[in-house]
């Protein structure tokens, strides 16, 4: 049976056709009956007028929420509120009844709307609207990416050793031994670039295993990484990031711009290039500590962006030249500054989505950078040998997915940019 969804209703005034959906809304008086049947694409009122036939028992024995095909003649009628159409039945069949009363409502709070995500997803136009918007990102940056040269890869999720400092891992079980949940497929970028594929993207898994219980933390989240090769310096990474970025918010803005407006209330701008780009130095003396050295936190990020969207108008910027003391033994440090590392940060509307660096790809740096963190090397040794070997200079980027979709609709928490989310309470469903 062929479904018409209800936001194309208009093409078929006059025509009998068949809607699927979910009764939302049920107002059953004594001589009309009139229901609100939503589907992915809209609302649409079904009007009935009783008249003792089986219908008028159907529709009484609807409950919210019911799964159910109406098929029916559309009128135009300009007194209904819903796009000035509704739906004549002339069958209803319930495909499944919905039990009551339903475990959620508008007075539900986040941590309930969590237990009961497929039905929050369902009934608010704006959590639906969160994916959709996903979706047009998610294609954005594919085709920007393909565009560059890039080759899509997918690194390994299960690691033998942990990865990097070997802090904030999940250890799982391994057929005997001891395994480990990527928390980021960095090394695997690197190996990939030595492997002479040029330019590597991918969108994947990450695990974090951070007993974080913010607003912007997730334990499991979606990646997007970028590796380049033969890059000249950082400069080239940062260059790639902003305008794949441009790119996708303008894509974000043709296919979603009015609905996030209107049910998100905030508005996407599509951002010029190149982006403001202030340096570490800069963004402490911005929160009036000149000489600082430790990292930013959340309040200092929302100050720093404050202040440059204040100066510039843009809603991006770039925080570069963090100290080593705070960043990866993998990041190269520039010459003649051996206590900075040629890295950045990127802020989105106060909150840090990206983080990327140039890599350090001499072999005898890199060693000797990881003694320096106190980093062991035995676990690494293959990671390590991708440098002995002729790896080029490179360098990439990790942002967080979620976090881009939290600072682009406005959402008060990563909780909302995820459909099933993960933290350190929760598991489930």
């Amino acid at each position: 049976m062929i479904r018409v969804p209800v936001a194309r209703l208009r093409d078929h005034i006059g025509q009998t056709v068949t809607i699927a959906g979910w009764a939302a809304t049920l107002r059953l008086q004594r001589a009309m009956q009139f229901v609100l049947v939503r589907d992915h694409s809209g609302t649409v009122q079904v009007t009935h007028r009783r008249d003792g036939t089986a219908l008028d028992a159907e529709l009484d024995g609807l409950t919210p929420e019911s799964a159910v095909r109406v098929t029916g003649r559309v009128s135009d009628n300009p007194v209904v509120n819903l796009g000035g159409l509704e739906l004549i039945p002339e069958r209803v069949t319930v495909e499944n009844r919905a039990a009551t009363p339903l475990p959620v409502d508008d007075r539900t709070g986040p941590e309930g709307r969590l237990d009961w995500r497929f039905l929050d997803v369902r009934h608010r136009p704006a959590a639906r609207l969160v994916f959709e918007v996903q979706t047009t990102a998610e294609r954005a940056m594919r085709e920007f990416a393909y565009a560059a040269g890039c080759t899509e890869m997918h690194t390994p999720k299960l690691m033998g050793s942990a990865s990097e400092s070997g802090a904030e891992v999940f250890e799982v079980g391994y057929f005997g031994r001891r395994a480990y949940l990527a928390q980021s497929p960095q090394f695997y970028k690197q190996m990939a670039i030595a492997a002479g594929i040029d330019r590597v993207f991918e969108v994947g898994p990450v695990f974090r295993a951070e007993p974080s219980f913010t607003a912007r933390h997730a334990t499991e989240f979606t990646g997007v990484d970028v590796e380049l090769a033969w890059i000249a310096d950082v400069e080239d990474v940062m260059d790639f990031e902003e305008r794949m970025l441009a790119h996708v918010l303008a894509a974000v803005a043709a296919g979603h711009g009015e609905q996030i407006s209107e049910l998100c209330g905030t508005r996407v701008t599509v951002p010029a290039v190149p982006f403001p780009r202030i340096t570490m130095a800069q963004a402490h003396e911005i929160l009036g500590a000149p000489g600082a050295r430790a990292d930013l936190d959340p309040a200092g990020e929302r100050a720093v962006a404050a202040r440059v969207t204040e100066r510039t108008g843009h809603e991006f910027v770039f925080v570069t030249g963090y100290p080593a003391s705070v960043r990866p033994f993998y990041h190269m440090r520039p010459a003649g500054e051996p206590d900075l590392t040629c890295g950045f940060d990127l802020l989105f509307r106060g909150l840090e989505i990206t983080t990327g660096a140039q890599r350090e790809h001499r072999y005898d740096v890199l060693v000797r950078q990881a003694a320096e963190k106190g980093v062991g090397t035995g676990p690494m040794r293959d990671y390590l040998n991708c440098f002995r070997y002729g790896c080029p200079p490179h360098g990439g980027l990790g942002l967080g997915l979620g976090r881009l979709l939290m600072a682009l609709l406005g959402l008060d928490s990563i909780r909302e940019a995820t459909f099933l989310f993960r933290g350190p309470n929760r598991l489930t469903p």
